[in-house]
């Protein structure tokens, strides 16, 4: 309510990083030109689509934390169901790290955080514990 403006921006930056994965999908391939002295007609530009994928693969995670960071959000605000073991423990794990958006801040320290539980294994290993620990 009122000038708050919540996840708005996550959603914004979100939604950048998919616009530029979008333009790093291009084949590198279908910019082959001629090289030494059109002796080689087809150069496969295999680094330049390696750069590209690691940026991809790096701009997703950033996506699926911005992901995970709306969730956790949904998952405080809900009173009404519990999540199953899988999700609480990962509920558990941000909690934490991560306070519940009340009033507008700056969400770029909570986005960083959560993408470096996902980066050090830490989140997912307080998933798959929880669900071994069930049984």
């Amino acid at each position: 309510p009122g000038i708050n403006s919540g996840f708005m921006i996550t959603q914004v930056t979100a939604a950048a990083l998919v616009s530029e994965n979008k333009g790093l999908c291009h084949p590198a391939s279908v910019d082959s030109i001629p090289t030494s002295a059109n002796k080689e007609d087809h150069v496969s530009m295999a680094p330049i689509a390696a750069r590209q994928f690691a940026r991809v693969t790096e701009n997703t995670s950033h996506v699926i934390a911005i992901e995970i960071l709306a969730a956790l959000q949904g998952i405080r605000l809900s009173t009404e169901l519990e999540p199953g073991v899988g999700v609480r423990a990962a509920r558990d794990h941000l909690a934490p790290h991560v306070p519940l958006l009340e009033e507008d801040r700056f969400l770029k320290n909570d986005m960083q955080t959560v993408h470096q539980l996902m980066d050090d294994g830490s989140l997912l290993a307080a998933v798959q514990d929880a669900i071994k620990a069930q049984g």
